[in-house]
């Protein structure tokens, strides 16, 4: 399984090689002569949520524990990259939940944002796919999830619009049900989101 940066999927560094050339570069001159070799190492890395489970990435993270207070874990950076256009998207987010008998240790809210962050992706389904994930591991009362993310997709072609960005949401259990809940999280975290 290649999963790590200093490795590459070989199959990138020679389709890069010609696609340098197909946009009219010299895939031999100085600069280029290492540039698929990096790319292929780049993507491997940029796509390693494919060559990963989420019980890959949560292992033994899982614990029992009494209580039932609003756990919020917040500003966890994401990177991914558009399905539509292969570019960037980046940004930050936030996720709560309510425990019924089980907490997951906090590292691992971020490497499940990584688990399905490192795909082609949209950041609705990722917003998602990380609010299931922790309701699946937890069985919790309720969980949330709030991503905030800017796309160069919009910012460095099309629109070319530079200042905007990109918020979604998914609720689970209480925090659907309960307004008061809902808002309890979305006030933990206004503050940190951007431009606030």
């Amino acid at each position: 399984m290649i999963n790590d940066e200093t490795q590459e999927i070989p199959q990138l560094s020679h389709l890069t090689r010609e696609w340098l050339g197909a946009i009219g570069e010299d895939p031999d001159r100085e600069g280029l002569q290492r540039t698929p070799h990096r790319v292929a190492k780049a993507w491997n890395a940029l796509t390693s949520g494919y060559r990963q489970t989420l019980a890959d990435v949560v292992g033994e993270g899982v614990f029992a524990a009494e209580g039932s207070e609003m756990v919020i874990v917040k500003d966890i950076e994401f990177y991914s990259m558009c399905e539509h256009h292969m570019l960037p998207f980046y940004g930050r987010a936030h996720i709560a939940y309510i425990p019924s008998g089980k907490i997951l240790g906090l590292s691992k809210f971020a490497r499940i944002v990584d688990l399905y962050s490192r795909r082609l992706q949209v950041q609705e389904r990722i917003t998602t796919q990380v609010a299931d994930a922790v309701q699946e591991l937890l069985q919790p009362q309720g969980v949330a999830v709030m991503m905030e993310g800017v796309h160069l997709c919009m910012a460095m072609r099309g629109v070319e619009k530079q200042n905007s960005s990109t918020t979604t949401s998914a609720m689970r259990g209480t925090f659907r049900r309960d307004a008061r809940t809902r808002a309890e999280f979305m006030s933990a975290v206004q503050g940190t989101l951007r431009g606030r």
